[in-house]
C-alpha cells in the first residue's frame, strides 16, 4: 500500500457522509436554532443565581408560559428536522413564539432565545428544497468524431438571418409567427 492509495472509507466516514446527505435535504440549521432557542426561554425563569450568600431568583409570574413556549420551540425544531414539509408553518410559529417570549419569559431568555428563534424561524421560512440531480445524457460520439452533419448545432442566427439577436416579441418568421402577434 503506497502513500497515494486512498484508504477504504470506514464506518465513521460512511455515517458522516450519510448524515451530510440527510442534513442537506432539510432545513437542518433552522431546526437546530429553533430547538436551541427553547432551552434558555424555558430555563431562565426557573434559574437561581448565587452571588456569595445571596440568592437571586429569576422566577416570573409567567413561569408556566415560559415552559410552554420553550417546549413548543423544541418541538418545532425537531419537526423541522423530520417533517420538512411543515417548514413554513414551523418557521412562522417560531417567529411568533419568539415575539411572545419577550414579555412572558425574561425578555425572551435574556434575548438569547429570542434571537435564536427569530433567526431559525426566518431560515425555516426561507429554505427551499434543492432541485434533484438531473441524469446525465448518455455519452455518444462527439460531433467532430464522425457524427452525422445534421447533428452539428447551427450557429445562432437572429431575426431574418441577419445575425442580430431575436426580439422577444414573437414576431420573427424564424419562430413561425409570420409577423403577427399572438394573443396568448
Amino acid at each position: 500500500m503506497s502513500a497515494e492509495t486512498p484508504a477504504a472509507p470506514g464506518q465513521f466516514t460512511s455515517r458522516r457522509l450519510q448524515f451530510r446527505a440527510w442534513r442537506g435535504t432539510r432545513p437542518f440549521w433552522a431546526g437546530l436554532y429553533v430547538l436551541l432557542s427553547g432551552l434558555p426561554i424555558m430555563y431562565f425563569p426557573y434559574f437561581h443565581l448565587q452571588l456569595g450568600h445571596l440568592t437571586l431568583a429569576m422566577a416570573t409570574t409567567a413561569g408556566a408560559g415560559s415552559l410552554i413556549i420553550g417546549v413548543l420551540l423544541i418541538v418545532l425544531g425537531v419537526s423541522l428536522w423530520f417533517q420538512k414539509h411543515v417548514r413554513t408553518f414551523a418557521g412562522i410559529a417560531a417567529i411568533l413564539l419568539a415575539l411572545v417570549s419577550l414579555p412572558v419569559s425574561n425578555f425572551g431568555g435574556f434575548v438569547v432565545g429570542f434571537l435564536l428563534a427569530l433567526i431559525g424561524g426566518a431560515m425555516a421560512v426561507a429554505w427551499s428544497p434543492g432541485a434533484p440531480p438531473q441524469p446525465e445524457p448518455p455519452a455518444g460520439p462527439a460531433p467532430a468524431q464522425g457524427a452525422a452533419p445534421g447533428a452539428l448545432p447551427l450557429p445562432h442566427q437572429g431575426a431574418y438571418g441577419t445575425g442580430a439577436p431575436n426580439d422577444l416579441s414573437g414576431t420573427s418568421p424564424a419562430n413561425g409567427a409570420n409577423g403577427r402577434h399572438s394573443a396568448g
